[in-house]
């Protein structure tokens, strides 16, 4: 008769590469450090490879250990999701759910808000992971994802929670200097400052009220990739920038900045909470979910 696969060791070895670590492994499972390092060696034994590089400052993956990661990770998510499945009308959602974000957005809208969850579900705890770099859902074990973007097909799944406007700003002091220019056209004349993650950052595209269709090629002293880093040069009058609405809408109501070409629009984005591909979720990270597209979409998707 064919042996089973030892479930507990891929189970531990999946905690093992969430956290990185196997201290941290140890007290997430609440086992001693050397059961987590006896269930890790009984794997390594029974495939015949090691699964780690280990040093006493670092701990690397093998190529092998790399192979069966993802599968020990889906293994130990189906366990822990059918579980949570079956206890979903009784049981309390409770564990770790790992969350990533745009820096920015993170900030100014998720942050203040996660108090809330957290008070309403004390055994959940969220690691919030803030870059406006995509990160890689899947390799880097995230639950879910908050992104900005016109999302392209993928195999995530996405929930779309909210139009995301933008505009171009300009501080007041920039315009009385240089004027107000009343055409996407005439920005090739101004000084334009440049968020590198824009979708198309070489090229600003604008939709006018008849339908008009422009295309501008921006110009400046700043670029970043990071859109809050350019709020200090656009309220110093440096320029003019796309922003999106969450950013300036602050600034905008305080007259420290100014919106121009209002009648005017930059291709449509949205606000998306995107998760990876598979069965049923565990009931913590279907309450996060639900939570985030309620309160950051103002009580409903959109």
């Amino acid at each position: 008769m064919p042996r089973l696969p030892d479930m507990e060791a891929l189970g531990v070895f999946a905690r093992v590469v969430e956290l990185r670590s196997f201290a941290a492994a140890a007290e997430d499972l609440k086992l001693s450090k050397a059961t987590v390092s006896k269930a890790v060696g009984r794997l390594e034994t029974r495939l015949g490879a090691r699964l780690f590089n280990r040093t006493s400052r670092r701990l690397a993956l093998t190529e092998t250990g790399a192979q069966l990661a993802e599968r020990a990770r889906r293994l130990l998510a189906d366990a822990e999701a059918a579980e949570d499945d079956i206890l979903a009308r009784s049981a309390q959602p409770r564990g770790l759910v790992r969350l990533a974000a745009p820096m920015s957005f993170g900030l100014i809208e998720l942050a203040p808000i996660l108090p809330d969850f957290l008070a309403q579900y004390p055994e959940v705890s969220i690691d919030l992971h803030m870059s406006d770099d995509k990160v890689d859902l899947v390799g880097m074990g995230f639950d879910l994802a908050l992104r900005i973007a016109d999302l392209p097909d993928s195999s995530l799944v996405a929930r779309r929670i909210r139009t995301v406007e933008r505009m171009v700003v300009a501080a007041p002091a920039y315009l009385e200097r240089h004027g107000r220019p009343t055409h996407p056209s005439h920005l090739a004349e101004h000084a334009c400052l440049g968020y590198a993650y824009l979708p198309t950052p070489e090229t600003w595209r604008f939709s006018g009220p008849g339908g008009e269709q422009v295309a501008v090629r921006p110009a400046g002293p700043l670029r970043a990739n990071n859109a809050e880093a350019l709020l200090p040069a656009l309220e110093a009058g440096l320029g003019l920038a796309v922003q999106p609405d969450f950013i300036v809408r602050d600034c905008l109501a305080k007259g420290r900045l100014t919106a121009v070409l209002p009648e005017w629009r930059s291709p449509p984005i949205a606000l998306h909470l995107v998760s990876p591909p598979g069965g049923p979720r565990p009931v913590r990270i279907t309450a996060l979910a639900d939570y985030l597209v309620r309160r950051l979409g103002g009580g409903k998707a959109r």
